[in-house]
């Protein structure tokens, strides 16, 4: 197993740098824009870097459903916006209040606090108009990637799952509501990257999309134990924000319910679960078995 990105499938180091460029070339640029400010705002966020794993995910899928890496580049910039603005949000002194977000300053504080509020909003709804009308798909496969995509977004998916994180706060919550929460919150808009690669394909198999959805399911879960893993065991400096962050907020997570060697037991599970569910696949979904062993052996 890898935990360095870099030691990937090739793949995966073409497709980030195609991502960042296809990123660069659809985001508003701030000397053309009505609102230059709000332009840079948006820049800043969604340009940070950061691992890249949705979007990564995308490409995969799409390959893997066999079709090309231009077909996913709108769906792959889409749900990296989705993510970028969830970010924005979370970092909010309403949210998170956190000053650091992948080595450098919050949104909020590197502009203000309204600057990034609009910022995310408007990432937000771009990431639609981006699939509404870039790239060349069918109506159907269009409506399909809106569909899955407002659904892991909104109110059955990761802005449900902040809700219940919120209301959580100083709260002991059980295993099973924990998983629920990070379910919505983290796990849906990872599903919806491997649903969005394979609709951008154009090439309907009902049984590829299942096992899409099973092995996205299973390391979207792992990928949060993970998280929480490493949040107590990494400093701010490793992981590029602030450490102990759930601690501060009175969070209840993975460790501090079942502990360390039992969620590092699970998240491992559950990279068996996701591996089995493309076994068929053979040397095509190389790719989304490296991420998959790669979530759950990651640093940072």
């Amino acid at each position: 197993m890898t935990s360095n990105l870099n030691a990937l499938d090739p793949l995966n180091a073409t497709v980030r740098a195609r991502l960042d460029q296809a990123l660069r070339d659809h985001l508003p640029d701030p000397a053309a824009s009505d609102a230059p400010r709000l332009a840079e705002a948006m820049r800043y966020a969604a340009l940070a870097g950061g691992k890249r794993i949705r979007p990564m995910l995308v490409y995969a899928a799409c390959r893997l459903a066999g079709g090309s890496l231009e077909q996913a580049d709108v769906p792959a910039v889409a749900v990296e916006l989705i993510h970028a603005y969830s970010l924005v949000h979370d970092d909010l002194p309403a949210m998170d209040d956190d000053d650091l977000r992948r080595g450098q300053p919050t949104c909020h504080r590197a502009f203000d606090e309204a600057t990034a509020i609009l910022a995310g909003d408007t990432l937000h709804t771009f990431a639609f108009e981006l699939l509404s009308r870039a790239g060349d798909y069918p109506d159907g496969a269009r409506v399909g990637m809106v569909r899955a995509l407002t659904q892991a977004a909104g109110g059955a998916g990761m802005a449900a799952g902040q809700m219940q994180d919120m209301a959580a706060h100083g709260q002991l919550q059980d295993a099973a509501a924990l998983e629920r929460m990070h379910y919505l919150k983290t796990g849906r808009l990872i599903t919806a990257s491997l649903t969005l690669g394979y609709l951008a394909a154009g090439r309907p198999d009902a049984e590829l999309a299942r096992n899409l959805t099973a092995y996205g399911d299973a390391i979207g879960l792992a990928f949060q134990i993970q998280d929480d893993i490493l949040d107590v065991t990494m400093d701010t400096e490793q992981l590029g924000k602030p450490s102990k962050s759930d601690e501060k907020h009175g969070k209840s997570t993975f460790p501090a319910l079942l502990g360390l060697q039992a969620r590092r037991a699970r998240a491992q599970a559950l990279c068996r679960q996701a591996r089995a569910a493309l076994a068929g696949y053979g040397d095509a979904a190389g790719p989304l078995q490296q991420l998959a062993d790669y979530i759950v052996q990651r640093s940072h």
